[in-house]
């Protein structure tokens, strides 16, 4: 399972806009353009929400470590005839790729279930229709672990761990199957390139990141083209070890079972003494910066705007958090309710935060249409003005902690997520009570905390704008904040202006 978990409010790393004040000259509104503030705006139909404080005392899976370090965690819950399985091997995902041949770890992964010993990838297939279970394995470009996560009924268990055991030890990474696989990729990554969102993105974590992994998005065509299967049977001999690994298994069925059950497939899987990987920080960002991808004839401008900020173990992450809800966590953030719902510039607008191990970001994003992009801008780097200069009010506050903790109360009806927000504690080795106090946490933090959020994290002079789309449609509004790096659809610097 990732490293990463997000909570309600934080969407998962998108796109953004965001930034005013001393660190770019203040843009003037257009000629016409209506102030950002959202007088006018009415909500109705809201849900009853309890002004109580949701006292929690979650359950807490049983753990247990098996002598090759495999570190085995099950939530047994016995509402349904199903089991969910993550085997979870840090080390084995993209930031530990060596620096020239970034994408090694999502090759491996996807092509983990490709074939066996003993099973075609065809058979492998048959065998999880048969049992209607899943079985899956990711390795993200900048995530620490590589993830093998299984489903089935309880009936199945047996089978499907079997299974998930020969794929994790016995793969063959077939030529045929690689070279399948390299025709299909080939074809994705040129196809990327005409996403404005991917170009955006791409963009953002290169200016964020740099030669960090967190600056990887996409493997390159050269790499795809140079990697051979001996390189992926390498890698996975030396990542897919047990010492750091862990197993998560929640649903139907007890502690004893699962242990059992894995201590019989995977108690063979040999330690090899890796000492625990090593995160760093990407290097601090002490400016601002504007960025434009050039999209040629493009009708919409996609805006992303951040900031380096917090790990996932830094005291303000509660705090931050709900600052993000305020600022553009859903529909009932600002961002919303002035771009979509007051000015109807685009569809959607939010802000996110990625906390991994290492230093994250804090990112606010939309798409709107070219002929817009200066309002649109001007009034996303008000709100963030606003929000560092102006104290939440009350109600406004009250109401994003009572959204955050409705929507974390939500979760706790899923064995997997519970069991999700575990492993979560145990990776990152928070308190034991960490989610128990979630609520508790959310509900301390007053409006001065926000605003020095705002004030600590939204800072002008640190900030970073990226826009893809035609030129001489957003060029004038981001010349109007400072200069321009300009690049094609390729990452080829064009000009500076």
């Amino acid at each position: 399972m990732t490293a990463r978990i997000y909570l309600v409010g934080l969407v998962t790393f998108g796109l953004a806009a965001a930034a005013a004040g001393a660190g770019f000259a203040q843009a003037p509104p257009p000629a016409g353009a209506q102030a950002p503030p959202m007088a006018g705006v009415v909500f109705k139909n809201k849900a009853p929400v309890s002004g109580k404080l949701l006292a929690l005392k979650l359950p807490r899976p049983q753990e247990a470590d098996l002598p090759n370090g495999l570190h085995v965690m099950v939530l047994e819950d016995r509402r349904a005839p199903q089991v969910t399985m993550q085997l979870s091997m840090r080390g084995a995902g993209g930031y530990y790729d060596p620096v020239d041949h970034a994408g090694l770890a999502q090759f491996t992964a996807a092509n983990l279930r490709e074939g066996t010993a003993t099973k075609s990838t065809t058979e492998i297939s048959e065998q999880l229709d048969r049992l209607s279970a899943t079985l899956n394995v990711t390795a993200g470009m900048s995530a620490e672990d590589a993830t093998i996560a299984a489903s089935s009924l309880t009936e199945h268990v047996d089978l499907l761990l079997e299974l998930m055991a020969d794929v994790l030890l016995n793969p063959t990474f077939p030529d045929q199957e690689f070279a399948r696989y390299k025709t299909q990729t080939r074809a994705q990554l040129i196809q990327q390139r005409a996403n404005p969102g991917f170009l955006a993105q791409e963009r953002f974590k290169l200016v964020v990141a740099g030669d960090h992994p967190d600056g990887r998005v996409s493997p390159t065509p050269a790499v795809l083209e140079k990697t051979t299967r001996n390189e992926l049977v390498v890698f996975h001999r030396a990542r897919y070890v047990p010492d750091h690994a862990v197993i998560a298994i929640a649903g139907d069925i007890s502690m004893a079972e699962a242990m059992k059950k894995i201590q019989a497939r995977l108690g063979g899987w040999q330690k090899t003494g890796t000492p625990a990987p090593r995160v760093t920080d990407p290097g601090a960002i002490t400016k601002p910066g504007i960025y434009l991808v050039e999209r040629p004839n493009s009708v919409q401008t996609n805006l992303i705007v951040g900031v380096q900020a917090i790990r996932r173990t830094d005291p303000d992450y509660f705090a931050l958090a709900l600052l993000n809800k305020v600022i553009g966590g859903g529909p009932t953030g600002r961002l919303f309710r002035n771009l979509r719902e007051a000015k109807g510039y685009t569809y959607g607008a939010g802000s996110s935060i990625d906390a991994p191990r290492f230093r994250g970001v804090w990112v606010a994003d939309t798409e709107v249409r070219t002929e817009v992009t200066e309002p649109a801008l001007t009034d996303l780097l008000d709100e963030l003005r606003q929000a560092r200069e102006v104290s939440v009010p009350a109600k406004e506050l009250a109401d994003a902690k009572r959204s955050m903790i409705a929507a974390f109360a939500l979760t706790l009806e899923s064995p997997q997520a519970l069991l999700n927000n575990a492993v979560t504690r145990y990776r990152f080795n928070l308190p034991s009570d960490y989610w128990d106090r979630y609520p508790e946490r959310i509900s301390a933090i007053t409006a001065t905390d926000a605003q020095a959020m705002a004030r600590k994290y939204l800072d002008p002079s640190r900030l970073q704008i990226v826009a893809v789309g035609n030129s001489e449609g957003v060029g004038r509004a981001l010349r109007k904040l400072g200069p321009v790096e300009v690049y094609d659809a390729e990452g080829r610097r064009i000009t500076t202006y």
